[in-house]
């Protein structure tokens, strides 16, 4: 895999077999690795000069195929698979775990109080209306007031499901409570994901064939790929939003966290440990602790849980032909009746 790389790669596909969930996790731990965002511009730019040379039958001397699928993943992971364009920093699935951890770690640490839950769903909705935009499907553009209305929508969405569940879970045990922002993302991705891609639906996403060749635009593949995109966001957002809850109401459960029992039972809990380090392990007395400690939790889940989820489906997703809209599958059928699949990016 090391000698000096041939002109016969397929670099339009990834490269791993796409066919099996392996295959696809193996391709989006390296798209969503975070190590990407220090990436410089000079390195991007280079590996997109290395994946457009090779497009054009050019090979830089000594490029080996190593050299060439790592130009390919870091130009997968800057530059849109449709428009070829530079995508937003922060828009970018190699962004996904250090944004989602702080922003999730936050929410989760911050659910008690009315004005906290609202500059939390208000933060998250706004990443998340710049990442379903950086990652939408196809390459027309979406206008200034579609933006605004999934925006606003979905933010709305999320904060009105937020309170009314915050409200309903008062007289409930503290642990139902800590679920509250987990329900409100999953309302919010229901909503903002197809808002955010509300072109999309109404004309459609462009469909190929094996060969990549474009057959046109289809809304019955633009209702399956926003459909698998909002599965995968909820997937991706469930253990790090289900997990972390349990193990800090647990943990706030123990002896060993709470100052009374700390300072009740110093020797039996603590025996030989200096009094100062004993303290700064109390989560009720520091409370600034819970925060990082979150955090750190979502952190280590959203790493497993974000190429995990986006591997559910592939990217580059298929139907059969008699599932498309009756006048498209008459046009495809007069330019080639052996064509029974079709082809599209879904998004991520």
């Amino acid at each position: 895999m090391s000698g000096e790389v041939s002109l016969g790669i397929n670099i339009k596909e990834p490269r791993w077999d796409q066919g099996t969930f392996m295959g696809r996790a193996k391709h989006f731990f390296t798209v969503t690795d975070p190590r990407n965002l220090l990436l410089s511009s000079e390195t991007l730019e280079e590996a997109r000069r290395v994946i457009e040379d090779y497009r054009l039958g050019k090979v830089s001397p000594g490029l080996t195929e190593d050299q060439l699928w790592r130009a390919k993943y870091i130009y997968d992971s800057a530059f849109h698979p449709d428009t070829g364009e530079k995508m937003i920093l922060i828009g970018r699935m190699s962004a996904q775990v250090p944004m989602n951890m702080t922003i999730t770690g936050c929410m989760l640490t911050f659910y008690r109080t009315t004005p906290a839950v609202l500059f939390w769903q208000w933060v998250n909705q706004s990443f998340n209306a710049i990442v379903n935009y950086t990652n939408r499907s196809g390459d027309a553009p979406i206008t200034v007031n579609q933006l605004g209305t999934a925006y606003l929508s979905a933010t709305t969405g999320a904060v009105v499901t937020a309170l009314g569940l915050k409200s309903l879970t008062k007289h409930l045990p503290p642990i139902i409570g800590r679920f509250v922002p987990f329900a409100a993302v999953a309302a919010a991705n229901c909503i903002n994901i197809p808002l955010m891609r509300q072109r999309e639906l109404k004309f459609g996403i462009p469909i190929t064939d094996e060969n990549g060749n474009r057959l046109g635009e289809s809304k019955s593949a633009a209702q399956q790929a926003i459909a698998q995109v909002v599965v995968s966001r909820i997937g991706m957002a469930a253990p790090a939003m289900a997990i972390p809850p349990v193990i800090m109401n647990a943990l706030e459960k123990r002896a060993f966290l709470k100052v009374d029992d700390l300072e009740k039972y110093p020797k039996k809990l603590f025996s030989g440990l200096p009094s100062w380090l004993c303290r700064m392990s109390v989560a009720k007395r520091y409370p600034w602790l819970n925060a990082p400690l979150q955090v750190g939790l979502v952190g280590l889940c959203l790493v497993f849980a974000t190429p995990l989820c986006c591997a559910l489906f592939p990217q580059k997703s298929s139907m059969r032909v008699n599932r498309l809209e009756p006048e498209l599958q008459t046009l495809i059928r007069e330019k080639n009746s052996d064509i029974e699949v079709v082809y599209f990016n879904k998004g991520l």
